[in-house]
């Protein structure tokens, strides 16, 4: 059983065209810390865009009808009193 088996299993060469072919993220990411790297970077900026976009759209779709827009109507100013 052991001989059938090791005829059908072979190994490739280590030397084989496809495998000295350069994908362009193995010729980035050689190495793991690279790639986490990039994988947290990615993601840190996409935060900071997604709510800074997201926060745009809110304060649009909210206009006048946040504290921030009819805070004058109820707080007065020292100089007032």
């Amino acid at each position: 059983m052991a001989g059938i088996a090791s005829g059908i299993y072979k190994q490739a060469p280590s030397d084989t065209p496809h495998e000295r072919l350069l994908t362009p993220s193995s010729a980035i990411f050689r190495r793991n810390q690279v790639f986490l790297v990039a994988v947290f970077g990615g993601a840190f900026i996409f935060e900071i865009g997604f709510d800074k976009g997201l926060t745009k759209w809110w304060d649009w779709n909210n206009k006048g009808r946040q504290w921030k827009d009819i805070r004058h109507k109820y707080v007065q100013n020292e100089e007032d009193e």
